[in-house]
């Protein structure tokens, strides 16, 4: 039986700023650009989040929603080192990880886990793992298929896991839009609506 996580570190530029300048954790943080340019939000913490600002708007757009927004320069090579005890921590637990970012990635569960009861064990000390190496949450989706598994991920932001056993896929995607599937932005969904 197959079984992957999705795995996927929570507002992961923002957590880093939040961890290397704690005065930063309470207040609307966005790493990205300048917003009286033309730079983006690369990310947003969930303070943020609630005025509506999200991944890829303009920042000018952020600062309009926000006012009192806090807007930092995105460290890349900072995220970087943390990604990689990110992961280094990850493969301890689970071997097998393909990543599809710095802060995203699936594990081969089925290595580890012969069930799903058994998969959110295994997501629980993954959660551990992180946050013991780095202090960074995560959220992990656990599925048949990958596709299942990050829209499960998805759902539990930030900082949890939800388990999704095979043959209760269809039931769980069933009341979501097209849109939640990963790939499918506004003109796909208007054609598969179609």
């Amino acid at each position: 039986m197959r079984i992957v996580a999705h795995l996927d570190l929570d507002a992961f530029f923002a957590a880093v700023e939040e961890l290397e300048r704690p005065e930063l954790a309470r207040l609307p943080l966005i790493v990205g650009g300048d917003p009286h340019g033309r730079g983006v939000v690369a990310t947003a913490n969930y303070v943020a989040r609630r005025y509506g600002i999200h991944s890829a708007m303009s920042c000018a757009e952020a600062l309009r929603r926000c006012p009192a927004a806090v807007f930092v320069p995105p460290r890349h090579r900072t995220y970087s080192e943390y990604s990689r005890a990110v992961w280094a921590a990850v493969r301890e637990v689970v071997p097998t990880v393909e990543r599809t970012g710095l802060d995203e990635g699936y594990l081969e569960m089925g290595e580890v886990a012969e069930d799903f009861r058994r998969a959110r064990v295994v997501a629980e000390a993954v959660q551990a793992a992180v946050r013991g190496a780095t202090s960074l949450s995560c959220a992990l989706g656990v599925a048949s298929c990958k596709v299942v598994a990050k829209v499960a991920s998805d759902r539990r932001k930030p900082g949890g896991i939800m388990v999704v056993p095979a043959g209760r896929e269809a039931a769980f995607l069933a009341p979501f839009r097209t849109r939640v599937l990963p790939g499918v932005g506004p003109r796909a969904e208007e054609r598969l609506a179609g």
